[in-house]
């Protein structure tokens, strides 16, 4: 599959990722996160080993839409903890 990351063209074919993937390790998912094989790897990272570029050259927005063309499964960032608001009510006193 053909598509653009970073302005520049790429012939994407899913198990040429999968292999590139395979013995790389999972770093802690932070953001969008996409499933390749067994593993839940950043999609940042994925995307930084299947171009060769370097992260801040793309979004993570371009390189989920082209691993979901593919037919990756992408999910979006988790939500940030909330702390917890001890002595606070919601209610009014």
């Amino acid at each position: 599959m053909r598509c653009v990351i970073a302005r520049f063209p790429f012939d994407l074919i899913k198990g040429e990722v999968e292999h590139s993937m395979a013995d790389v390790q999972p770093e802690p998912v932070t953001g969008q996160s996409v499933v390749i094989g067994s593993r839940t790897y950043p999609v940042k990272q994925v995307g930084e080993v299947i171009t060769r570029q370097d992260r801040r050259d793309f979004t993570e927005f371009e390189v989920a839409r082209a691993l979901t063309r593919l037919g990756f499964v992408c999910s979006p960032a988790p939500a940030p903890a909330r702390p917890a608001l001890s002595g606070w009510s919601a209610e009014p006193a």
